[in-house]
């Protein structure tokens, strides 16, 4: 069991960055001490340490909430469910990621998307290619 401090060393984040997700439903101590301070487990840990991560992923807290309650419902015998949700998130990166790129894209003339399409694995043009079309914005050629 982790106090507020520990746990803010051992996730390199403030205490102060914990408090705030803990005041706004991100985080929850486990229990409380004798002494009424918060205890946090290792699952807390992990959890800081996703929350993190998404955050650098550019994800919004509200996207993190929605995003954590549906890991929280994954248990640990369903590792295959928790794969699948972890690559949903990183679809939803990617896609983000394509949109910020999207109006370079459009600005590019044929011969330029070409010239950059050749330069591309045909793995990563591939994987472009399907997001744009999921994003219905048609094919980058």
């Amino acid at each position: 069991m982790y106090r507020i401090g520990e746990l803010a060393k051992k996730a390199n984040v403030s205490p102060r960055t914990i408090d705030f997700y803990t005041s706004i439903g991100l985080l929850e101590p486990h229990k409380r001490s004798a002494k009424n301070y918060r205890l946090y487990n290792d699952e807390t840990l992990q959890r800081l340490e996703r929350i993190e991560q998404m955050k650098k992923e550019k994800y919004t807290l509200e996207e993190i909430k929605a995003s954590l309650k549906q890991w929280s419902k994954v248990s640990s015998e369903e590792h295959v469910s928790r794969k699948l949700t972890d690559l949903q998130l990183h679809l939803e990166q990617l896609q983000r990621e394509v949109k910020e790129l999207e109006p370079v894209i459009h600005q590019l003339k044929p011969q330029q998307a070409k010239h950059l399409t050749n330069k591309l694995m045909p793995q990563t043009a591939a994987c472009i290619e399907a997001l744009m079309l999921l994003l219905g914005k048609g094919p980058l050629m």
